[in-house]
């Protein structure tokens, strides 16, 4: 009788504990399948640095780094929206800025992103923080550049939240899942 119980109220405590946990997450989707990356890596964001090329004009060219707001302070032109923008679309508009200023009369404009914004890992990993994005790298990579899980880790569900979503999503670690620029990775702990 004291047995069926304390297990009851172990279970009870565990709820609990649960529910504690993700109530500060906020909302969390279960999805099994990962967010293709071109869906979310593909549009600049705030945080990345771009190399802009003007072709013949060396005094236009150079670095530049998308602001908080998400716009880019070019010469001439002033600050120009780059943020949800394609590469090609960002390209189009500065050809745009500098005809339509009447500076340059045909501009041919190339735009590269040097440097993606970081990826963020919280929860059970070693040294939790923010980390470079480099192309392909998946979860587990992730977690390995912030030294590995900790014994309280869960190894078999990680949590998601994308650049400019508010929604984490659960996803399982059988199969690879990619990190995308400004990913926020949490790490859960596990419970049994």
């Amino acid at each position: 009788m004291i047995s069926k119980a304390l297990r009851c109220l172990g279970v009870f405590i565990l709820g609990l504990q649960l529910a504690g946990c993700f109530a500060e997450l906020g909302p969390v989707v279960s999805d099994s399948t990962p967010t293709p990356l071109a869906a979310i890596g593909s549009r600049i964001q705030p945080g990345d640095q771009l190399r802009v090329v003007v072709f013949g004009e060396e005094a236009l060219s150079g670095l530049y780094d998308v602001s908080p707001a998400g716009t880019i302070s070019m010469p001439l032109v002033g600050s120009i929206g780059a943020a949800g923008r394609t590469k090609s679309e960002l390209e189009h508009a500065l050809t745009r800025a500098y005809v339509n200023g009447k500076f340059l009369d045909q501009p041919k404009i190339t735009i590269a992103v040097v440097s993606y914004r970081p990826f963020y890992i919280l929860g059970e990993v070693t040294t939790p923080g923010q980390f470079p994005y480099k192309t392909g790298v998946d979860v587990l990579d992730a977690i390995a550049t912030a030294g590995g899980f900790t014994y309280r880790a869960s190894k078999s569900t990680v949590l998601i939240r994308h650049a400019g979503d508010g929604v984490w999503q659960q996803y399982s670690l059988a199969a690879p899942v990619p990190v995308a620029p400004g990913d926020i990775i949490r790490v859960p702990e596990r419970y049994f």
